[in-house]
């Protein structure tokens, strides 16, 4: 079965999500005005159903109540038993209420994993404070709490922050981890994608770590499939197409490209004979499908 593995919808009449309606805000992937709408089930999987997609993963997207977010996507997928959605909802592993927390989110069938973003942007990240996690113990302790409930942590960071986490990863290897948007490569240079690639490597070399080929339009809305190559070559090379998958990261990636175009591009770098395992094998067998 083919999965679009990293996917967001909202509905703005039913949950709040304060950054998205936030106006006048250029975020680090872009102008979001035109993704300041509504964006449901259908309008993805029409998009997604064209290119053989039969499936797909939700990623929480800062909501301002997280479990009303995860019980409303819940609701969705329960409602469309047509097309098979699992998510992965947003959960503050350093919470002293986190064990009531992750009670309360496993009560929802579709749940699978949670995520809390180290690291989105430089610049936003300085502003925000979210690297900070990475020296405050309880995280790590969460970690652990995750792969004990049976749940994965999508993790998403920047390359500088990737040696300080795999420090961290070594310790919870019973937690699956899958690594967002390729760990975000934001410096395009040749030297830059050198430093990234060299810190991939400290993830990559977990066993329990997969990777993502999602985002890769937020920091280029410029990019084309020949931009993108050699980072889509160097995941591969590294992580191997069974801890590898597909993403489309829509509609925030809609901001630079329609859908058609994006997979397009991956189809054509994915050498053919690793087409079941990044569109579809490794997403249905990480996340239980």
């Amino acid at each position: 079965m083919r999965i679009d593995a990293h996917h967001h919808l909202w509905d703005l009449d039913a949950v709040s999500y304060p950054w998205l309606m936030e106006k006048g805000a250029p975020r680090f992937f872009g102008d979001p005005t035109p993704i300041q709408r509504n964006y449901l089930l259908p309008e993805f999987s029409a998009d997604a159903r064209q290119h053989g997609m039969r499936g797909s993963v939700h990623i929480q997207v800062g909501a301002a109540d997280p479990l009303a977010e995860a019980r409303w996507v819940d609701a969705v997928a329960a409602a469309n038993p047509d097309w098979p959605m699992v998510q992965v909802a947003a959960c503050d592993l350093t919470d002293d209420a986190l064990l009531d927390r992750l009670a309360a989110l496993s009560a929802l069938p579709s749940l699978r994993g949670v995520r809390q973003i180290i690291g989105r942007a430089p610049g936003e990240d300085a502003k925000t404070g979210t690297n900070d996690l990475l020296t405050n113990p309880a995280f790590a302790k969460g970690l652990a709490q995750l792969g004990a409930r049976g749940l994965s942590f999508d993790l998403q960071l920047l390359p500088e922050l990737m040696e300080a986490t795999a420090d961290i990863l070594k310790d919870t290897p019973q937690t699956p981890v899958v690594l967002c948007h390729a760990g975000s490569p934001h410096d395009r240079t040749p030297d830059g994608l050198k430093a990234w690639a060299r810190a991939l490597r400290l993830l990559s070399d977990l066993p329990h770590v997969s990777c993502k080929l999602s985002g890769l339009g937020m920091f280029d809305h410029d990019w084309t499939a020949a931009k993108i190559a050699p980072i889509v070559s160097e995941v591969l090379a590294q992580f191997g197409a069974q801890r590898v998958m597909f993403g489309s990261n829509f509609p925030v990636d809609s901001l630079s490209s329609d859908y058609s175009t994006l997979i397009a591009a991956y189809e054509a770098l994915v050498p053919a004979t690793d087409h079941a395992a990044v569109f579809g094998g490794t997403a249905q067998r990480f996340y239980r499908f």
